[in-house]
């Protein structure tokens, strides 16, 4: 029987998440069902009414070794104070306009270095696992920080199911780009070449730590945090966190990412939380964990690799992460 090492920064789910959390839920797939649809790469598009209501409760197992006793972010925060540039530069853009973005139907293209490629329904990718439960800290590169309980399922469950190939090195996450929908896409001014587009190496996706969120605080995700699934990769600056997924691809050479390509002096394909490097306009040594304000900002020290350096500090040994930044 393997026994897993619980890491060190874990404590008892008990002592993380309210009771209320618990209460009214349901099962978020129950009413779900498949396309049945015969092929290889055949579309399987999401009946409307096989998707996830907003705000619907979700069933879910508590994972005690994905946790912190650190106060979790309150939700209003969560929901209201969040970088979506797709609806625009404010922080409370998402929350006023993510509304605009139509879920129904959705559906995700996997495609390059693997060997079940195909256009896949969110039913399809998401049905056949068990939703967590893990409390993960959220560092921004802007220097504030939340702590969040998402629900979802770990990456390398997804990835594992189209059977990458050797040549497949990194793989890649691509944004809904839909101008209609995403106000800030249609601007004039925007310094943005939609769509976002993130990527990690494969080693980092099929780390225990990388997660595919579909909700949080007990519930679908809303909108304007990347609903209906989102990346959560905890060590990692919030902005490789790419939202409202619509493309996988499996690739050889490493892929060009939204934020590196506007500012590679800035930001780096790694982002890795360091407080040994700072960003060339401001300090990374301290954070501001939110709920903050004028009188109280809750300053903090950040931790190299936002506090998860156990579980993947040994991804970049030997590298300079200074240069690799």
């Amino acid at each position: 029987m393997l026994i897993k090492k619980r890491p060190s920064w874990a404590l008892s789910h008990s002592d993380v998440t309210p009771e209320s959390v618990y209460l009214d839920r349901r099962r978020f797939m129950g009413g779900m069902f498949a396309a049945a649809l015969a092929g290889a790469g055949v579309p399987r598009l999401v009946d409307a009414a096989a998707l996830p209501v907003q705000g619907e409760s979700l069933s879910f197992s508590a994972m005690p070794g994905f946790s912190t006793n650190e106060e979790k972010t309150p939700y209003e925060d969560v929901t209201r104070y969040n970088n979506f540039y797709e609806f625009g530069t404010g922080k409370g853009d998402p929350a006023k306009y993510a509304d605009e973005m139509s879920l129904d139907p959705w559906s995700v293209v996997v495609e390059g270095e693997c060997d079940k490629p195909g256009t896949y329904g969110l039913e399809d990718l998401v049905r056949p696992h068990d939703y967590q439960e893990r409390i993960y800290r959220l560092r921004c590169v802007e220097a504030w920080s939340m702590v969040i309980p998402w629900i979802g399922i770990p990456l390398a469950d997804m990835l594992k199911r189209f059977e990458p190939n050797s040549r497949a090195r990194y793989v890649y996450f691509e944004t809904l780009h839909d101008p209609d929908q995403m106000r800030a896409q249609r601007s004039l001014f925007s310094t943005i070449d939609w769509p976002y587009q993130e990527g990690l190496r494969m080693d980092e996706a099929m780390n225990e730590l990388s997660f595919m969120a579909v909700g949080l605080y007990g519930k679908t995700l809303p909108k304007q945090n990347g609903a209906p699934m989102r990346l959560v990769v905890p060590w990692k600056y919030g902005f490789k966190s790419i939202k409202s997924i619509v493309k996988i691809r499996f690739q050889e050479k490493r892929p060009k990412t939204t934020w590196e390509m506007i500012a590679p002096q800035e930001y780096g394909f790694y982002a890795n939380v360091n407080p040994e490097v700072d960003h060339p306009r401001w300090s990374q040594k301290r954070e501001r964990r939110l709920p903050s304000g004028l009188l109280s900002p809750n300053w903090m020290e950040t931790r190299k690799f936002n506090g998860y350096g156990e579980q993947v500090a040994h991804l970049y040994k030997g590298m300079d992460l200074t240069k690799y930044y």
